[in-house]
């Protein structure tokens, strides 16, 4: 799940996009949806790949706190939109350094430097949903 919030929010600074509507992680191999009003370049997704691996080479703590929903709605760029409405006023927010914050139930590294490196096996682009499948080439959640 670390390495996803890393693309999610690469995504966002790099295309203003919203975060993954749809995602499947998986150890050995994972995609993500993103909506967006053109297909991206290849030169754009090999920025992209390698934008991610210079955030994951940082070695950024992952942390988390448990946070009032008040509390969490004050952290700016914070999205809540996949938050489910059962999930309660108590939040587990990820933080990846201070590169990212999102609500997130999944297990985690405690830094980026145990991800792994990023690669984005393929990807289409369809009806303004831009599917991207990836991996990591080491050990890492």
């Amino acid at each position: 799940h670390t390495t996803e919030h890393v693309l999610n929010q690469t995504m966002v600074r790099m295309f203003g996009c919203a975060r993954s509507r749809n995602a499947h992680i998986e150890k050995n191999k994972s995609k993500c949806d993103f909506f967006l009003s053109q297909a991206p370049t290849q030169a754009q997704m090999q920025e992209l790949q390698e934008k991610v691996n210079e955030v994951l080479a940082q070695h950024l703590p992952v942390t988390e706190k448990i946070l009032s929903r008040a509390e969490a709605q004050e952290i700016k760029g914070l999205d809540f939109s996949k938050l489910p409405a059962e999930a309660g006023d108590e939040l587990r927010i990820v933080f990846v350094g201070d590169y990212d914050a999102c609500p997130c139930i999944g297990a985690h590294v405690e830094n980026t430097a145990q991800t792994g490196q990023f690669v984005i096996s393929s990807w289409d682009y369809e009806n303004g949903r831009l599917r991207i499948r990836f991996k990591l080439e080491s050990e890492g959640i």
